[in-house]
């Protein structure tokens, strides 16, 4: 096995723990908003209706934040440095999370929504990225597995969190103070050997509009964005919306039914999927075979979602958990996209691809209330259908033609490939 210069060999190095406990705040954060949104929304005066269509604008505000963020963060992950991100990224979030906690209106949550959005943007990328350019291209699958399952049992820690305050805001404060005490962690950290010596040299460096002034480049970019599309769908509007879902459904005791139970639910099982779907690229050496083999378990979920009537509670849950692991092709979906990109533009396309696929949710979430209330009278059901058969879709087609990369040396520079 060969290794490039200031690559470590040991898979649990220092930048795969701090990436993966950065990304478990990261998902804390970002999933909080759907555990709490009830109850926070009702906090702030907020009644009826207008708790479904107030959580929909907020969540939304918070995705927008993220699709700017991840420009942001990555465009400065490729032109000052990995860890610099790291650092600036969770700052911005850890203040925000602390400014929700004491937020008073609709409109205050919204602006601290999209501030934190922004800060979360920079975290995954750029942690996925070091922790790529740190290990040999035979080990990097573990190392993203390792920061990806770790991470996402951050939601489930939300759930636990709010049960044990059964306090919005003081949720929102333990966030905060987590991701501050996680930059003490960071200082031990390294950058990435790759990086340095593309700094030294005078090759450009994060030009976010090269993705979009080479025909090639640009089709590979979009591949990247859209095969991860289906997850925030299922994320933002299937699970975050579940109490209103199982009422659709004639759960047996729907009104029991808790968007942050279900979220716990979901993120639980995509622990497991995540290391599943990691372990088996590695055996079959291999992304694209795995990311359609998931793709296919999570579209059959899908159905089983919108079609579970009348179901237990404890189904209702059950399915959501296999939903969750059904969905750990998340990692895979990050690997192929730092994978595909030269160093000198690859914490841009890393931090970018995911928030792009987080960003779009605005729009998917336009798409599914346009088929709700114009199409389908109001069934959320058939609307939830047709959105996730065209989203999976195109995702299958973007996957098509990408490029196997489980084998692919990150030592290269974009503008010589």
């Amino acid at each position: 096995m060969t290794t490039t210069p200031h690559q470590n060999t040991k898979i649990l190095n220092t930048a795969v723990i701090v990436a993966a406990l950065g990304y478990f705040v990261d998902i804390y954060d970002l999933l909080l908003f759907g555990i709490v949104r009830t109850d926070s929304l009702k906090d702030l005066g907020i009644t009826g209706d207008a708790i479904r269509n107030q959580g929909e604008f907020l969540i939304s505000m918070q995705m927008l934040g993220m699709l700017v963020g991840g420009i942001l963060w990555g465009v400065l992950g490729d032109k000052k440095g990995r860890i610099s991100v790291l650092f600036g990224s969770i700052l911005i979030y850890s203040v925000a999370n602390i400014a929700n906690g004491m937020v008073t209106t609709v409109d205050g949550y919204a602006f601290w929504r999209l501030i934190a959005g922004i800060g979360l943007a920079g975290e995954l990328g750029a942690g996925i990225t070091l922790v790529a350019e740190s290990l040999p291209k035979e080990k990097r699958g573990y190392g993203t597995m390792i920061v990806a399952s770790v991470g996402v049992s951050g939601a489930v820690a939300a759930y636990l969190v709010y049960k044990i305050f059964q306090d919005w805001r003081l949720c929102y404060y333990a966030g905060g103070v987590l991701g501050i005490l996680l930059l003490f962690l960071r200082i031990s950290v390294h950058e990435s050997g790759m990086f340095k010596k593309v700094k030294e040299s005078d090759e450009k460096k994060g030009d976010f509009l090269s993705l979009f002034t080479n025909k090639k480049r640009f089709i590979k970019y979009m591949q990247c964005i859209l095969m991860g599309i289906p997850l925030w769908f299922i994320v933002g509007i299937l699970i975050t919306f579940s109490p209103e879902f199982a009422k659709a459904l004639g759960v047996q005791n729907a009104e029991t039914i808790e968007a942050g139970q279900a979220i716990a639910w979901y993120y639980g099982g995509l622990v497991f999927g995540d290391v599943a779907s990691g372990l088996l690229s590695q055996w079959l050496q291999s992304r694209k075979k795995v990311m359609r083999l998931f793709l296919i378990f999570n579209l059959v979920m899908v159905f089983v979602f919108l079609n579970a009537y009348g179901v237990s509670p404890a189904t209702f849950y059950g399915i959501c958990l296999f939903i969750g692991l059904s969905g750990g092709y998340w990692v895979i979906f990050v690997t192929i996209a730092a994978e595909q990109f030269g160093t000198n533009i690859r914490a841009t396309v890393t931090t970018t691809a995911p928030n792009f696929v987080r960003g779009s949710f605005p729009i998917v979430l336009l798409g599914y209330v346009f088929f709700r209330d114009q199409i389908f009278d109001g069934d959320i059901l058939k609307a939830g259908m047709i959105i996730g058969v065209l989203l999976y879709i195109i995702s299958f087609a973007a996957l098509w033609k990408l490029k196997e990369t489980f084998h692919t040396d990150l030592n290269f520079s974009e503008e010589n490939n």
